[in-house]
This record gives C-alpha cells, structure tokens and sequence, in this order.
C-alpha cells in the first residue's frame, strides 16, 4: 500500500487528487453529498489524502493558529514538522498567536516552539515584516490553514490578504486549505467598506458578513484587489473542502470546534458575531471575560427597559432576556452589568447586523448616556467596523434601523455580483433567499 494511502487511512478521509484553481474546486463540491452523508473534508484533509503532493520539494512556511487542527484534533503543523514528504521551516501566527496564548489585539512575538522546533514568526498587522519574515526563513511556499468566522473585522483574512501581497512581491507560491465558513456562505450581507476607513478590521471593500470561505475569499483577494495594490496577483492554488455545502452551519460539517480566538468559544457565538461585534465600538460591554462573550452586551445602570423595548421590535429569528455579568476584562471589567442576553431562536431567519444595530438604536433610546468609543475626537471605532460613516450618523440624528440597511444596499448589490465570480461551492437545501 502507498505511504499516501495508509497516511489518507489514518486520517480518515479517501486518497483523492488536490485540486487547484476555481473550477476544479467547485467540482470538489458535488451536489449529490447531504449533511446525512460524507462529513465535511477540510482542506488539509485532502491535501493529506493526496500525499501533501502540492508540498513536495519545496520549503514550507504556514500561517495558522490553534484551529488548524485534524478531526483527532492533532495540529497540522505538529503532523508536517513529523512528516517526510513536506519540508516545513517556519510558522507565522496571526492576532493571539500561532498556539493562541495573547488577547484581542496582540500578537506573540519571534519564539522556537518548544513541540517541533520550528521559528514561529509574528505575522500580526505588519505586511513590511511579514515580507522580511518570509524572506529570512528561505520558504517557497507560504500555505494558509486558519478558521474564520465569516466578519470582516475578523482579522485573519486580513492577516492572509497581507501575506498575499508579500508573497506576490517576493514570487512565492500561496496556498489557501480552505475550512467552512462556519455561519453558512449562504449570501453576502451589510454595509460594504469605503476605501477611507480602511484599517485592519477592514482593509479592502468586502461587506460586513461576507458569506464566503477563506479559499474563496482568497481568490476574490487576488482577483480584485492584489492587482490594484501592487500590480500582479499572487501564484494561488485553493486546496478545496470535500462534502461542504454553502447552506451548512459548523455544527453539521461534523467537524471538531476549537476557538479562533479566546473570545469566540462556541458556533453560537460565531452566529451573532457580525452584529453584536459593533458594541466594540460603544462604552457597553460585549461580554468579554464572560462565558457568553457577545451574547452578554451591558453596562452599569442599565436595567430591564432594554429588552423588552428590543422585544416589542419582533426582531426575526431572535429574542432577548433581561441579564447581568460581571466582565473580567476590557470595558467595564470588575463591574456589575446590566444589559440583555441574546438568544437566536431562528438561525435561519436571524439577521446579525440588522440585529446588532437594533440593539445599539434601541439602547441609545432607552440609555443616551451611553455613547460612542473613539480613537480620537475625529475617529469612531463605529465607522472602522462597519466600513461606513452612515451608520453612525444616522443613529446620532435620530434615524431608525430601516434608514441605515437602505443606505448600504446599492453597494452591496455590487460586491454580491462581484464575490459571485469567485465561489467555489454549491448551496444544497436552499433553505434562505
């Protein structure tokens, strides 16, 4: 027996070919598969079942956090240093780190890790030395294996875009194992990002929920805007999920959840993060250092008023129980909070943004004391997430959730027909619009 065949037995997963580019990936993606039957196949797992064959002769730096991990929970980087067929020098981690040991915005800076020996590099918001890195550890081949959660202010997309680009700088080959998107890649919701409030939660005009997975946002990537940037596209090969279908949620792929990052512990959280993220910018807090992270949203004095005005919206797919916490980190760490839990009854129905702008509208109705975190008096932390001034000045002037999602919806018009070009996968049940 082929050594790819026992190692494709272990793992648990079929030896089939790795396939490259869009049109070979969308084949990955039959609509014959159920939820019923084959589980989901992540993009390392057919890799490995083609004998790491895309690796071979070539040296090999990865960007990957505690996520990249086998369904026996195995970490990637653990198996490749292991393996023969695949010459592995260097490991970039992203935001937390590459084994997850740092808060909300904080790297960890150069170490040898202590597992395999490996140099793991800070890749965290710096593309100059992410250029210097991949230069200095002689690699050939960058490969990206990292689970998103499906917001543009979740910054490992941007952590990939960036390697993107030194990678095309430097003509080195990128390669993207692609994972779920794990709130679905049914449809492309929110405000698009303006080209000035580009910041790290949000460098290029994607919109706010993007729907779409880290492969196929890698191949809109190079297709849309690493040509405008520097001027060439990235040498890109997408190694495609098996058994993945746009309509899915994590929690049917069958695949083990790890947290992306210290504050996204479970799918539920995941599910409201696009819109509950936006208390970021507010002096509320979003649960941090709670086990509900972004489900807990409050603040001092706030009271039962909050959610039952928010229950008399009749809010799709959602409800919302009077709640307090004490968060132990971030804003209003150590105090006794009032505020609202959120409960999403309805996946299916539940718009995140819509909701979490609700909330904020309905908030600064019934606690105006409450207002906006800012950088500095000319910089709102409201605009950075949501691309957009509107949404902010439409609040600030009084206006209701129904004004704001007009304002965004000829933009994202554009990027749904734009991000079209780029999917890679089919949706099965067609279970929303």
């Amino acid at each position: 027996m082929r050594r790819r065949d026992v190692l494709a037995g272990m793992l648990g997963v079929a030896s089939v070919p790795v396939l490259g580019g869009r049109a070979a990936a969308t084949a990955a993606a039959s609509p014959g598969n159920t939820t019923n039957g084959p589980k989901v196949r992540t993009g390392f797992e057919t890799l490995a079942a083609a004998g790491f064959r895309e690796l071979r002769g070539q040296r090999v730096g990865m960007i990957s956090n505690p996520t990249g991990i086998l369904r026996d929970l195995t970490h990637e980087v653990d198996v490749l240093a292991a393996s023969p067929d695949v010459d592995i020098v260097a490991v970039f981690g992203p935001e937390h780190g590459f084994r997850g040991v740092s808060q909300a915005g904080q790297g960890q800076e150069f170490f040898i890790d202590a597992k395999t020996g490996l140099p793991v590099y800070n890749a965290y918001n710096d593309a100059a030395r992410m250029s210097d890195q991949f230069a200095a550890a002689g690699i050939d081949t960058v490969v990206f294996d990292i689970q998103d959660v499906g917001a543009r202010f979740y910054t490992y997309i941007w952590t990939m875009y960036l390697a993107m680009e030194a990678a095309a700088e430097l003509d080195l080959r990128f390669v993207v194992l692609d994972r779920p998107n794990p709130i679905t890649g049914v449809q492309a919701e929110g405000p698009v990002l303006h080209p000035e409030h580009s910041t790290f939660v949000g460098l290029k005009p994607i919109s706010q929920q993007h729907g779409m997975t880290v492969g196929e946002l890698a191949q809109l990537f190079n297709g849309e805007f690493l040509p405008a940037a520097i001027g060439k596209q990235v040498d890109l090969t997408v190694v495609p999920m098996r058994n993945w279908f746009r309509d899915m949620w994590f929690d049917e792929t069958g695949l083990p959840w790890v947290l992306p990052s210290p504050n996204m512990p479970t799918v539920d959280t995941a599910i409201v993060y696009p819109g509950t993220a936006l208390f970021e910018a507010t002096a509320l807090s979003e649960g941090r250092g709670t086990t509900r992270p972004f489900e807990l949203i409050g603040a001092p004095n706030i009271d039962h008023r909050w959610a039952e005005a928010l229950n008399a919206r009749n809010l799709p797919g959602v409800r919302f129980r009077e709640a307090y916490f004490t968060p132990t980190i971030s804003k209003q760490v150590n105090k006794v909070c009032g505020g609202v839990q959120v409960y999403v009854e309805d996946r299916d129905a539940f718009d995140a943004i819509t909701t979490g702008l609700a909330m904020i509208v309905t908030q600064r109705q019934e606690f105006p004391d409450y207002r906006w975190r800012t950088q500095d008096v000319t910089s709102f932390w409201l605009d950075k997430l949501t691309g957009t001034d509107r949404a902010r000045l439409v609040i600030d002037a009084g206006g209701d959730v129904d004004e704001i999602v007009a304002g965004w919806q000829d933009d994202l018009a554009e990027f749904r027909k734009k991000r079209k070009k780029y999917l890679i996968y089919h949706q099965m049940r067609g279970r929303r619009p």
